[in-house]
């Protein structure tokens, strides 16, 4: 079966090239183009698509409103991001929104195609090389302090609290399985139970709350 895909992006010459490129891999099928946030919700409600491609910065309604819109009105459609990582500061709201990670315009054509296939897939993922500079910009901001205090959240265990905290660091299972000395299927088993506890769509959201929960410190 071929994947959904919805572009959403205000220029017309980005949204014709993509389509051009889907048509030529028959497990893609683009089933509309949106040149605005409300446009995007409006189809994603209409089409049902497996995956939004999503542009950030468009006219009206931004791509953080329409990705918050569809995550809430459409559970089965993911988003992935479509930007420049180094102009735009919104990427951080676009996670929070329920985004499942984001890709940059300049990276290959096959890599922007290999991202469509892996958030359909139902993972998460952000750009190579990018994942860093997220997490290092989550630990750029300012500490929980008394006037903001850390994200309180309750019913999970000490060992799942340190799973998360790897998780926020970047961590992948095997590197969690190996640092709390147990096994990859159990570091998996701790993740999984944390997107239901945590009610997150992904691993991304994962490390949002991570910092939010005051558990990734900022390095001195």
């Amino acid at each position: 079966m071929s994947i959904r895909v919805l572009l959403a992006d205000d220029q017309p010459l980005v949204r014709s090239g993509l389509r051009v490129i889907m048509t030529d891999h028959p497990d893609l099928e683009v089933v509309g183009e949106a040149a605005s946030g409300a446009e995007a919700v409006q189809l994603a409600r209409e089409t049902g698509p497996d995956v939004v491609l999503m542009d950030i910065r468009m006219p009206g309604m931004d791509g953080i409103e329409a990705t918050r819109l569809i995550a809430g009105s459409c559970p089965a459609t993911r988003v992935l991001v479509l930007t420049t990582f180094d102009e735009d500061e919104y990427v951080y709201g676009a996670l929070r929104a329920g985004a499942s990670g984001f890709v940059v315009k300049d990276m290959a054509v096959d890599d922007i195609l290999a991202a469509v296939r892996v958030v359909a897939a139902g993972d998460a993922l952000i750009a190579p090389g990018v994942t860093r500079r997220l997490i290092a910009d989550l630990l750029d901001r300012p500490a929980p302090t008394a006037q903001r205090p850390p994200r309180s959240v309750e019913g999970i265990t000490e060992r799942e609290r340190e799973v998360l905290t790897l998780v926020g660091r970047g961590r992948s299972n095997s590197e969690i399985a190996d640092e709390l000395v147990i096994s990859v299927a159990t570091a998996k088993s701790h993740v999984a139970r944390l997107f239901t506890k945590l009610n997150a769509r992904d691993r991304v959201q994962l490390v949002i709350t991570a910092y939010e929960m005051g558990l990734v410190a900022t390095p001195r």
